[in-house]
């Protein structure tokens, strides 16, 4: 195989994997989503998010069960973080697929918010 083609192919496969980064990065997250996760405990939990948002920064509704919170977030990039209001926040990665997976409580507890 002549070595232009093997570098065009190479070159192609970057351009390819920058592109759907690129994309990920740039997709809006605002929108309700559907909650998973796992408590520090190691119980489980589920409910529902709703993130807005307003002059730069996100906000952050979620509904689990009986109980609601409020957050104010910042994205840079793929990674948002959450304040709300416990000693650690939420930290998430936007996925490719919509989909935000986090943890929180120092990393003792996970979370997936799911569109």
């Amino acid at each position: 195989m002549p070595a232009l083609f093997v570098l065009t192919r190479r070159a192609m496969g970057a351009v390819l994997l920058l592109l759907l980064a690129g994309a990920a990065l740039a997709q809006p997250i605002a929108g309700t989503y559907r909650v998973e996760g796992r408590n520090p405990d190691g119980s489980p939990y589920q409910g529902s998010v709703t993130v807005t948002e307003a002059e730069g920064g996100l906000g952050f509704a979620w509904q689990v069960g009986s109980q609601s919170y409020q957050g104010q977030g910042l994205r840079e990039g793929a990674v948002v973080r959450v304040d709300w209001g416990a000693q650690y926040p939420v930290i998430y990665v936007v996925m490719p697929d919509g989909e935000l997976h986090g943890t929180w409580s120092n990393g003792q507890a996970l979370e997936r918010l799911i569109p």
